[in-house]
């Protein structure tokens, strides 16, 4: 290692804060082709001061998630729900209570005096219009993402929020995760130098992943209010899938990018405290689910992140596939001058570089003829510390729900309000219009427009 790498690292070292005792050993099992495992990762036991009751809009697979991980919460209490369909409103009574107030009409939600609170878990054509009618109506909002359907929607959420002063979290819940509380930590310490590339991954292929959810043997125009579902959108019969499978229809759903890009814009933004791309460009294709789809299931975006006070100018390029099963899971890696980082909710493998030597012929034989002695020397694998979570982690979901539960209660602002979330969503959303456009879209990140 060279003298200027080591005295990064040890200024690394150094600067760890609260991790230094769990490093303390660091130095002397650090070094060429070492790893060191360290699982220190942890979070203090959110507590309840004042209960809080919840009410969940939109009680499909992921609304229903939510409210599970919102009630592992002390002092949480779930008094109503509203869906458009016969059977979510049936097993959320099983679930939750024969006496729990059912409807199929959000506003008779926000009427109820007893309700403090609503997560949203609608399609994403909905997102908007129940946020700022709840917080116009005096509720707490943990609205799924993406936060809008649109780009021209963001700026009437912000202004809600900013209106009301009601407490508005976006759902993308790696945000709030230790994983990223970590890498945030590590590149404001200097862990890989300067930000200088970003990508991520994200791929299914398992019918559910892929957004083929089960069409209930019952649905029918009896049983779905779809009048209400198309009221913010274009009209047509009733259509099972397009009710069941919103997700792959352009009216209701925001695709690949919207669904699965936007958790990596919101990871990315938060650890580096970025506003957000300047350019955006994408290409994909409808490769496998030929089932009357409307969106891709193959995307791949690149992004130009311009130079600014939180980071100097940076690329990105994200990856999602619903044709190939090789990688289940998500990861962002950062590279910077002086390493990388894998960054994972619940972990993250900080990589530092080696000092290397070119092993090219040609430049060898040129740096000869120049006078210059060279050292053929191998290849180094990079210096790697993996950071772990402790055991009994509650995950990412949970914090996120913490967060905004002491944020109502009094505490700290939530991780992904208004602006944030619409920044997060923006990228997603014109990576969708690039897309469909065939063309790179221009965005101003700093004030959240197009150009």
């Amino acid at each position: 290692m060279s003298k200027k790498a080591t005295q990064t690292m040890n200024q690394f070292l150094k600067n760890i804060g609260a991790g230094t005792l769990a490093l303390a050993s660091a130095p002397a099992i650090i070094g060429a082709g070492k790893t060191s495992h360290i699982s220190y990762l942890s979070r203090k036991k959110y507590s309840a001061n004042s209960n809080i009751q919840i009410a969940l809009i939109g009680a499909g697979g992921m609304g229903s998630e939510d409210t599970y991980t919102a009630l592992k919460h002390d002092g949480v209490k779930l008094v109503a729900v509203c869906d458009l369909y016969d059977g979510h409103l049936e097993r959320a009574r099983e679930r939750w209570g024969k006496d729990l107030f059912t409807t199929k009409q959000y506003k008779e939600i926000l009427a109820r005096k007893d309700v403090d609170a609503v997560i949203i878990g609608t399609p994403d054509h909905w997102h908007k219009q129940i946020s700022i009618d709840a917080m116009r109506a005096g509720k707490h909002v943990y609205c799924e993402k993406p936060m809008v359907h649109s780009l021209d929607e963001g700026p009437d959420v912000i202004k809600a929020q900013n209106e009301t002063g009601m407490v508005f979290q976006v759902g993308s819940q790696g945000m709030s995760s230790l994983g990223n509380e970590k890498a945030k930590e590590l590149l404001a310490q200097g862990a890989i130098g300067d930000i200088n590339y970003a990508e991520g991954f994200w791929a299914r292929r398992s019918p559910t992943g892929a957004w083929q959810y089960n069409i209930p043997k019952d649905a029918s125009p009896q049983t779905v209010d779809w009048d209400t579902f198309l009221m913010n959108t274009n009209k047509r019969p009733f259509d099972a899938k397009r009710f069941f499978r919103w997700r792959n229809y352009k009216d209701y759903g925001t695709g690949m990018s919207g669904d699965l890009f936007v958790h990596l814009f919101s990871s990315l933004h938060f650890i580096t405290q970025s506003k957000g791309p300047n350019q955006i460009y994408s290409s994909g294709g409808l490769r496998y689910w030929k089932d009357g789809r409307e969106v891709p299931d193959v995307l791949l975006g690149v992004f130009d992140y311009p130079d600014s006070d939180e980071h100097p100018a940076f690329n990105l390029s994200l990856r999602c596939n619903f044709v190939d099963g090789t990688s289940g899971t998500t990861y962002l890696r950062i590279v910077g001058s002086e390493g990388s980082m894998d960054v994972q909710w619940r972990k993250v493998i900080l990589r530092r570089n080696n000092e290397q030597f070119d092993n090219d012929p040609f430049l060898q034989a040129k740096a000869s003829q120049a006078g210059v002695t060279t050292s053929r020397k191998k290849m180094l694998p990079p210096e790697e510390i993996i950071f772990e979570v402790e055991e009994g982690y509650q995950g990412a979901h949970y914090d996120h729900f913490g967060n905004w539960f002491n944020a109502i209660r009094g505490g700290k602002a939530v991780s992904e309000d208004a602006v944030f979330g619409y920044r997060a969503a923006a990228p997603a959303l014109a990576c969708n219009d690039s897309y469909f456009l065939d063309k790179a879209i221009k965005w101003d990140p700093v004030a959240m427009k197009l150009l």
